[in-house]
């Protein structure tokens, strides 16, 4: 399967395009390791951070764990989010609200065609990939029941490579995903904060992680979920005792 890039068709290309490439992945199992899975890149860029926020751009990576880069199926849409983007996100992530206005597509075509194919990898068992996945997946969510459209299932299989890397690596410094990449040795196919290049990058952790620590190639899809969340709370219990330590408010943020 070549790479297929389709972010300039209509959202029904899109989605016909993605669910098909999905149609044809094996079956996989709770048995099936992180370093054999296929993947689903997922990354969102934003009006901001907050729970009233809404994607502008959205872009998806299909990974076949034996063909990498050079086998992934791409696709990423803009979006009019009909809402104020913050002159913050702006800077950041480069849209206007009179880019988004002239050049976007319309939120209920694009994300429930997100949606479909997020929804169509779960069946199949294709884990969703994010860098910090609790903001993306509450964006996607978000907007679904913003705009009335099908809700994503229940128990998501989800891929993070920021919990993985707190638990695995114990170094110094940022875990930013530009910082993360720099650590593991990926070299960034596009600029970040391009929400293709930074799914991309984000997928392309998993190669490197796996060979570095194997414990985590070799972790099970069955397994995966419990270990992300124990992963996750072993980290915040921690943090939390240096928030405090400093007279800092600890966080309370879940993970999913």
């Amino acid at each position: 399967m070549d790479m297929t890039p389709i972010k300039n068709n209509t959202d029904t290309d899109i989605a016909a395009t993605m669910l098909d490439a999905i149609a044809q992945v094996p079956a996989q199992d709770d048995d099936t390791t992180l370093k054999e899975a296929w993947l689903l890149g997922f990354d969102t860029e934003t009006t901001g951070t907050g729970s009233t926020d809404a994607i502008v751009s959205a872009s998806l990576v299909l990974r076949d764990p034996t063909r990498g880069y050079e086998g992934d199926v791409v696709a990423e849409r803009v979006i009019n989010p009909h809402r104020h983007i913050s002159a913050g996100a702006s800077r950041v992530n480069g849209f206007t609200d009179e880019f988004l206005e002239a050049n976007g597509a319309q939120p209920t075509d694009a994300i429930a065609a997100i949606g479909s194919i997020v929804s169509a990898a779960q069946t199949k068992h294709i884990p969703l990939l994010a860098y910090n996945a609790p903001f993306d997946v509450r964006m996607l969510a978000g907007d679904l029941k913003r705009w009335n459209l099908e809700a994503l299932p229940d128990e998501l299989l989800v891929v993070d490579p920021l919990v993985i890397d707190r638990e695995i690596s114990h170094r110094h410094g940022k875990r930013t995903l530009t910082y993360t990449t720099e650590y593991y040795g990926v070299e960034p196919h596009g600029d970040f904060h391009d929400a293709t290049a930074d799914t991309t990058a984000a997928v392309d952790l998993i190669r490197p992680m796996s060979t570095l620590y194997p414990q985590v190639g070799n972790l099970r899809l069955g397994d995966l979920m419990d270990w992300q969340r124990q992963a996750h709370k072993k980290w915040k219990d921690s943090f939390n005792l240096w928030m405090e330590s400093r007279g800092r408010r600890p966080i309370t943020d879940s993970w999913l």
